[in-house]
């Protein structure tokens, strides 16, 4: 039978963290080829090759690493595979999805995904999310859909999805659209049509640094003056509610937002920044006065991601153009 080719590389993450030792922490030990002998029944469906790139919890991940990854994945599809799945912690899973995503340039479906129970447990539930993520990868109706992010049954756009739960098994969801697919009896459902992606250049330059800081009540400026001296070349805040800050940091934006791009994001857990309803200082209408860029439906750790990436690849002038609305994130 000629069967498609799937490639599964495994990063490490909770799906892959057992105790060395009863009574100690899980730590990340299982091997994307134990990690596939789990789910045998996929075998006679594709033809699949499995690599262990990193043993790691997905906390320490970092830009230059998932790189690497990428250029793997790509590698797969120049090899033949019909698509690509990624298994990692869910810590930063929304983050290395939202990555991924700006820089896959395939038809082929990326897909990630990982697990809320460790392989010890008992109802692990890293082989099913596994399972689903390859029926994923492999399905056709997958094609030209970027990155995706599939848990517990469920598929999500990777600029819509997030971590809304630190431990429960149904942690990932997509506040402003929900997901875009199910998996019912084995088979993928998608509940939304294929969109307009835009994919960037991977970067030129990596070593830059952007900043997240979060406005709180009463917070001090300190950070917020120091950004420029401390060599950040963008900033961008979780701002409260739609996109509003204190009016001491927003008399410190003014400097800030002459010299390197300021995104000013909304904290809350979704919806997105307003443009043109609030007039009073650190309203968001006075922010973009200032130079100050809103981030609409971008949460903040995925408006900082974009704005890494095109600061990388020397695109910051379309920075615009990538939060507009209709661009979900």
């Amino acid at each position: 039978m000629n069967l498609p080719k799937l490639a599964i590389a495994s990063l490490g993450g909770t799906v892959s963290m057992q105790a060395r030792t009863a009574g100690e922490g899980v730590v990340p030990t299982v091997s994307g080829a134990t990690l596939l002998a789990s789910i045998p029944e996929l075998r006679s469906h594709a033809h699949v090759t499995v690599e262990t790139l990193g043993m790691l919890p997905s906390a320490s991940l970092d830009f230059e690493y998932l790189l690497s990854v990428l250029c793997w994945a790509k590698y797969q599809i120049e090899q033949g595979a019909v698509g690509v799945v990624i298994t990692q912690g869910t810590d930063t899973l929304e983050e290395a999805a939202t990555f991924f995503d700006l820089l896959w340039d395939h038809d082929e479906p990326l897909v990630l995904t990982g697990a809320m129970r460790s392989a010890a447990q008992a109802g692990a539930d890293g082989p099913g999310n596994l399972l689903d993520a390859c029926r994923v990868g492999l399905a056709e109706k997958s094609r030209r859909r970027g990155v995706q992010v599939v848990m517990s049954g469920q598929i999500h756009l990777a600029q819509a999805v997030r971590k809304s739960d630190s431990m429960g098994l149904q942690a990932f969801s997509s506040p402003n659209m929900g997901p875009t697919g199910l998996l019912t009896e084995g088979a993928v459902r998608y509940l939304h049509p294929a969109r307009q992606r835009n994919v960037l250049p991977s970067p030129k330059h990596t070593t830059h640094k952007v900043a997240l800081l979060q406005a709180t009540l009463s917070a001090d400026t300190l950070l917020l003056e120091n950004i420029l001296a401390l060599g950040y070349e963008g900033l961008v805040i979780a701002g409260f509610g739609a996109g509003h800050l204190s009016e001491t940091w927003t008399e410190a934006i003014d400097a800030i937002a002459d010299k390197i791009p300021v995104i000013v994001a909304t904290r809350c857990g979704s919806g997105s920044t307003a443009r043109s309803t609030y007039g009073f200082k650190g309203g968001e209408i006075d922010l973009i006065q200032r130079g100050a860029s809103m981030a609409g439906f971008a949460c903040p750790r995925k408006a900082r991601i974009l704005l890494w990436l095109l600061i990388g690849c020397q695109r910051q002038d379309d920075l615009a153009r990538y939060l507009k609305e209709d661009i979900r994130f």
